[in-house]
């Protein structure tokens, strides 16, 4: 992070333990995967398990940008200096597409 990332209640911090389980949840998948190489799985499962743990962070991603609009962005136009939240988080989308 950088020194200009803010720190203190963030827009997720509501939904914070749900994140995490999410989160957790993915970590798992990751784990099965894994497992399931070292077992030398058939490939085809390999990877539509990848594709799951790839949806699930996508998900995670987009409740995550959606929180940060919410809050952030929204607290910003209040405040009346949106641009620079815009800005980042067109950033952000930009990185999550391209994933």
């Amino acid at each position: 992070m950088s020194e200009a990332t803010p720190t203190g209640p963030h827009g997720y911090s509501a939904e914070k333990q749900a994140l995490l389980a999410r989160l957790k949840r993915v970590e798992g998948q990751v784990r099965g995967i894994a497992r399931m190489v070292d077992e030398d799985t058939y490939c085809i499962d390999v990877l539509t398990q990848i594709s799951a743990a790839n949806k699930a962070l996508q998900a995670v991603a987009v409740g995550l940008l959606e929180d940060h609009l919410r809050h952030c962005v929204m607290q910003a136009a209040a405040d009346g200096n949106a641009d620079e939240k815009i800005k980042e988080a067109t950033a952000a989308i930009a990185r999550l597409v391209k994933s």
